[in-house]
């Protein structure tokens, strides 16, 4: 697993980022001109290529900074657990910041568009998200789902499972202008992600069995 070290953006570098991530996800790369990316961060044109060397640059910075900070929610400092009860809880502890980070955070409502225009469109910026946020989120899910049920972590199965309980959480975003009006609620708010994460912990729950002993 890989994990960023890249230092946290400030000024004028982390306003071109913040205008990247907005309007790369939601007009794309080839959409974002470079005069609306300066407007957008309140800078001049050339700023771009003095931070990033060009657009190209500021596309892959703002993947780094999206890896960055997705790695200080979930990829938290500390061992890992030693008994299948202490993994078991750690993935209850994660399921519920990645329900509150990615279904009703205001932060990740940029980050979650440009990951998956990303995912589309493909390209060098595709290589970071996969390198510095999917490998090693995803790895640390592997482990501790390896843990808790006795299954290698590597093995297609536990990857496919992981991969889809992921998958559950982003659907929560990528849908929520479906889900609220057939839930008939305002928004998704933290009483709305609280109710989401206990359905998702009880899927959790299924998928990893009776708790395992020894």
């Amino acid at each position: 697993m890989t994990a960023t070290t890249t230092p946290a953006p400030e000024g004028t570098r982390l306003a071109l980022i913040e205008a990247g991530i907005a309007l790369f996800g939601q007009q794309g790369f080839a959409g974002a001109s470079t005069r609306a990316l300066s407007a957008h961060a309140k800078t001049n044109i050339a700023s771009i290529a003095y931070h990033f060397g060009g657009k190209e640059g500021l596309r892959l910075a703002c993947a780094e900074e999206i890896a960055r900070r997705i790695q200080g929610v979930f990829l938290t400092p500390g061992p890992m657990p030693s008994t299948a009860d202490e993994a078991r809880a750690t993935l209850h502890i994660l399921l519920d910041r990645m329900v509150a980070y990615v279904v009703s955070g205001k932060q990740a409502g940029a980050m979650v568009p440009f990951i998956l225009r990303e995912l589309t469109e493909g390209g060098n910026a595709l290589d970071v998200i996969y390198d510095h946020l999917v490998a090693p989120v995803h790895g640390r899910l592997c482990e501790l789902w390896a843990l808790a049920t006795g299954s290698p972590a590597d093995s297609e199965t536990v990857k496919l499972t992981v991969f889809s309980l992921i998958g559950q959480i982003v659907y929560f975003r990528i849908g929520a202008r479906v889900v609220v009006r057939r839930m008939d609620w305002p928004v998704i708010g933290p009483a709305e992600a609280k109710a989401i994460s206990a359905l998702l912990t009880g899927n959790l729950d299924r998928l990893l069995g009776p708790t395992r002993r020894g």
